[in-house]
């Protein structure tokens, strides 16, 4: 009953999820409304989760993201702020749309995974919801690795060029001729790579390199938006490996250790028993013959 009943119901995703992650994007470029120009600079992400215990149940998460990036280089912080609300299945790390999932309070349709792969990885192929983009992707199962030691499955998901949004902007800024505004494309593309641990489903290790650019309505591109390759700092790939590490061995114990340890234990006992019934079985009498 623990292996097959108990476990599922033990192992699960936590409702009070409180999390921090650090990225880094060395000689990033990004476009500068303030500057008027694209800079060179080397950016920091910090992304904050927490879950809204108020709407968990016993088969559903809701979590809420907060995103805020620092240019470093030229000092300007919160260059950009985004948020995420995100429900999903807390065994199998499915989106679920209920409870205002939205990205930057926009509603969205969730599919694929979020945030976590199922517990038991499996390599092969999974959806995976891109917010950016806000729709899954073929997250492919590209080999295995080790990250900090601990045994990993490596994916990787393409996002191919998908326009996110329509801006309007000086004509000037785009190095269009006029004095007046210009509606552009912001157009991305990108490739996200991700680490797992195979037995919890948890990411240790996230690569994502983005290409942003904005285009005019005549499809010509004007400027690029966002060009990085972020990173988790080695901090945050340590603490998560430290996590993934825990959870796994949390996890074999209830599915394996435990089990194994109450069905040897169970087998012992009826044997045990079995010996005893057997000793207190009732001797046949035997009667002595009687001479006429």
């Amino acid at each position: 009953m623990v292996r097959f009943w108990a476990a599922d119901r033990i192992i699960s995703a936590p409702a009070g999820q409180y999390s921090t992650v650090e990225l880094e994007a060395p000689s990033a470029q990004y476009f500068s409304v303030a500057d008027g120009k694209v800079l060179t600079a080397n950016l920091r992400m910090l992304v904050t989760t927490r879950g809204d215990v108020s709407q968990a149940t016993d088969s559903r998460v809701v979590w809420d993201e907060f995103t805020v990036v620092d240019d470093v280089t030229n000092n300007k912080p919160q260059i950009n702020i985004s948020e995420r609300r995100s429900a999903f299945d807390r065994h199998t790390g499915v989106g679920i749309n209920c409870c205002g999932v939205s990205v930057n309070k926009e509603p969205v349709t969730l599919e694929g995974q979020i945030y976590l792969f199922p517990f038991g990885v499996e390599k092969k192929t999974y959806k995976y919801f891109n917010q950016t983009a806000k729709h899954a992707f073929d997250a492919t199962f590209v080999g295995e690795d080790t990250v900090d030691g601990l045994p990993v499955y490596k994916f990787q998901l393409k996002v191919p060029p998908t326009k996110i949004a329509t801006l309007s902007a000086p004509a000037s800024m785009m190095g269009m001729t006029g004095t007046g505004d210009v509606q552009v494309d912001r157009w991305y593309e990108g490739v996200d790579t991700l680490w797992v641990e195979p037995t919890s489903g948890a990411p240790v290790k996230q690569e994502v390199s983005r290409n942003e650019t904005l285009k005019s309505q005549d499809g010509v591109e004007r400027a690029k938006a966002l060009v990085a390759t972020a990173s988790f700092t080695p901090k945050t790939v340590s603490n998560l490996v430290a996590t993934a590490r825990d959870a796994k061995n949390q996890i074999t114990l209830v599915k394996t250790t435990i089990p194994i340890t109450l069905l040897a234990a169970g087998l012992l006992a009826f044997a045990v028993a079995l010996a005893f019934a057997r000793r207190r079985e009732p001797r046949p009498v035997v009667k002595e013959p009687v001479d006429a």
